[in-house]
């Protein structure tokens, strides 16, 4: 029997995690958060300005520390792209709940991604997209309970491909 106290979407940069976040707290009757706009929000700050002002590893300190804390129940967890960076936060949160990798191609990220420079995207200068794309992936993959393939497949799609696991590993 899985943990479906929260579900907890993990993915690259445009994998569509708060999208899908929504529809599916919506299907569940949960609530949605999504842990970048938590970190905005308590930062008073984008999360491109933080990572320009304070640099990668505090944003990633940052980030770690507020994944550390959450404590939900009955939730539907977008998180930022680069949660796979936070070892104890990433354990704190397969502790709360199911962690479900939404996995895309490369080409399909890259397709979604017209605003690199500007989103936010936690990466070090000297990477490029596919670089993070190859060094993220084996990331997602090892923590992941689930991981569901949303390549090809628009929203109500995946959507129900997500439901229709819940529904099936209840």
């Amino acid at each position: 029997m899985i943990n479906l106290n929260n579900v907890i979407l993990i993915g690259m940069p445009g994998a569509g995690k708060s999208t899908l976040g929504v529809l599916l707290a919506k299907a569940l009757g949960y609530s949605f958060i999504d842990t970048d706009l938590i970190l905005q929000h308590r930062e008073g700050q984008l999360l491109q300005e933080i990572i320009e002002l304070k640099g990668l590893e505090v944003f990633k300190a940052i980030e770690n520390k507020m994944l550390t804390e959450l404590d939900l129940e009955k939730h539907v967890i977008a998180t930022g792209g680069s949660v796979v960076y936070c070892e104890e936060g990433m354990r704190h949160l397969k502790s709360q709940g199911l962690l479900i990798y939404i996995e895309l191609s490369y080409e399909t990220v890259e397709k979604r991604l017209h605003n690199i420079k500007t989103r936010g995207i936690a990466m070090d200068k000297t990477q490029s997209l596919h670089d993070i794309y190859i060094e993220r992936c084996s990331l997602y993959k090892a923590y992941a309970d689930m991981v569901v393939n949303c390549d090809g497949t628009d929203i109500e799609t995946s959507v129900s491909k997500l439901l229709n696991i819940l529904e099936e590993n209840k």
